[in-house]
């Protein structure tokens, strides 16, 4: 693979793991009952939607194309949030399901960053920042539980 495209693949990897987590607040918050819950989650939404903002202005800088996740795994993951929210709507629920969420894209940041051989600077900072990002969000999460 050449290193344009090992890169183009990995700014993309963080675009889609920012945006599944966007996407997931989004089908999210209307269920969430608890008003504390609800405004940490939007408040992880315009982290989220800051931090994708940055990422498409260093993809359009970069002359990149944003690679969407795609229909059927929104919908799969609506379906997903929504059947789970009719069984468990306690905000120690939503908490649990959102950090096991984002333990699975610190998962996937992490394995990127360890494997950032060829990475551009810029990518290697995004990663960074989503990341910390993830990692601050789970921390507060906690408190819910």
């Amino acid at each position: 693979m050449t290193n344009r495209k090992y890169n183009e693949k990995a700014v993309n990897d963080v675009y889609k793991n920012a945006h599944i987590a966007l996407q997931s607040l989004s089908d999210l918050i209307p269920s969430v009952k608890n008003k504390e819950l609800k405004k940490e989650l939007k408040d992880e939404y315009e982290g989220y939607q800051k931090l994708i903002k940055e990422i498409s202005a260093y993809m359009e800088e970069k002359k990149l194309e944003p690679k969407d996740i795609g229909v059927m795994k929104k919908v799969f993951m609506w379906c997903s949030i929504k059947t789970k929210m009719l069984f468990k709507n306690s905000k120690n629920q939503v908490a649990e399901m959102m950090i096991k969420g984002t333990v699975m894209g610190i998962n996937e940041l992490t394995a990127m960053k360890n494997e950032e051989k060829n990475l551009d600077e810029g990518i290697k900072n995004l990663i960074l920042k989503l990341l910390k990002l993830e990692e601050d969000y789970m921390q507060r999460l906690k408190a819910y539980l």
